[in-house]
């Protein structure tokens, strides 16, 4: 049953005569003033009160709450205002349909959207969000929510934007050293290999005796190191290679603090990078994992990824409810050149 809740008044719009109704002079001096309005969907009683208490106390105009039913109905048509809370732990047949309806008003609005829900259901409410670039909270406590009211009031557009200064200048520096390999290698491509005599490496150069043989996954790294120096197109590195980092990088939390090494940009890149080797396809909560964070951590990473062209949203051809995350094209072909200067690198020892 929607609920409407008493206007909220601006701190001293009474001073100014302003009030939530009619009687306004100024429409675009009290547009500019009001605090957002905001609708409120959930099943759970009591969570729709905490969630109202909330946006109230963060300062912003409660303007409805709702079961989730009441928008899968498709017969309630109010607007929703500027944003939109949403808590749908379980995705069912009425949850889905209200969730997609409400992705497509958002999106039309120009609103803002919240969505909580479990991580068992995190792919089905992933899958059903494909427009409005919805912020998705896992299983958040009250201090969640309240931060991501917090990025809404900082006014940071419909974009998550969650990131610390520290956080988003790691994620530049990725994307620069990639970039700088990729232009590096770029330039060195057509010189082919050359020995301390002048004279071009063949392939017995990576001939090894039983002695000195480098790990088969670190030749097949070097091998292919090699043949991007010939052509110029590095392929993809070994997705064994690429797990057996991963798994490398994993193991440093049984000895160490686990936050210490905390990089989930690239365990995701790393873990996409295995996967298109493999032509795998890999889900949201299976990038969730691989990043080694929390999951709303871990989402607000990939929302980070996608915007700076890393990572891309691919959806399921059998299945429009499901969608996947993949390397961007210009992300696999840095991948592939940052391994084969690693490659490079390998020779040289």
């Amino acid at each position: 049953m929607a609920q409407t809740v008493a206007p909220f008044e601006y701190p001293g719009s009474a001073d100014r005569g302003w009030s939530d109704g009619a009687g306004v002079e100024d429409t675009a001096l009290l547009r500019t003033f009001s605090p957002l309005a905001v609708s409120i969907f959930a099943d759970r009683a009591w969570l729709r009160s905490e969630m109202a208490e909330d946006a109230a106390a963060a300062g912003l105009r409660v303007a409805r709450t709702a079961d989730l039913a009441t928008i899968a109905a498709g017969a309630d048509d109010a607007p929703l205002g500027d944003l939109v809370l949403v808590d749908c732990p379980v995705l069912e047949g009425t949850e889905m349909a209200a969730l997609a309806r409400l992705d497509q008003r958002v999106a039309n609005g120009g609103a803002q959207m919240v969505v909580s829900t479990s991580m068992g259901s995190l792919d089905d409410v992933f899958g059903c969000l494909d427009q409005s670039e919805a912020q998705i909270l896992v299983s958040p406590s009250r201090a969640d929510r309240l931060m991501a009211l917090g990025q809404v009031l900082c006014g940071q557009g419909s974009r998550v934007r969650e990131l610390s200064d520290i956080d988003r200048m790691s994620l530049l520096r990725l994307t620069q050293q990639v970039s700088e390999i990729a232009h590096k290698l770029e330039a060195l491509s057509g010189s082919p290999l050359e020995d301390e005599s002048g004279d071009r490496v063949g392939a017995s150069a990576f001939s090894f005796d039983g002695s000195n043989a480098r790990d088969p996954a670190t030749q097949r790294l070097v091998q292919s190191s090699a043949q991007a120096a010939r052509t110029g197109r590095p392929s993809l590195p070994d997705p064994r290679l690429v797990r057996k980092i991963l798994r490398q990088r994993q193991l440093r939390s049984r000895f160490f603090e686990g936050e210490l090494f905390a990089d989930p940009a690239w365990d995701m890149l790393l873990d996409l990078t295995a996967a298109r080797a493999e032509h795998k396809r890999v889900s949201v909560t299976s990038l969730c994992i691989a990043s080694g964070v929390p999951p709303t951590t871990a989402l607000r990473w990939i929302t980070q990824m996608t915007n700076a062209g890393l990572f891309c949203r691919a959806e399921d051809a059998t299945d429009r409810r499901r969608a996947f995350i993949t390397l961007s094209d210009t992300a696999t072909e840095a991948m592939a050149r940052y391994f084969a200067e690693v490659g490079s690198d390998l020779l040289a020892l």
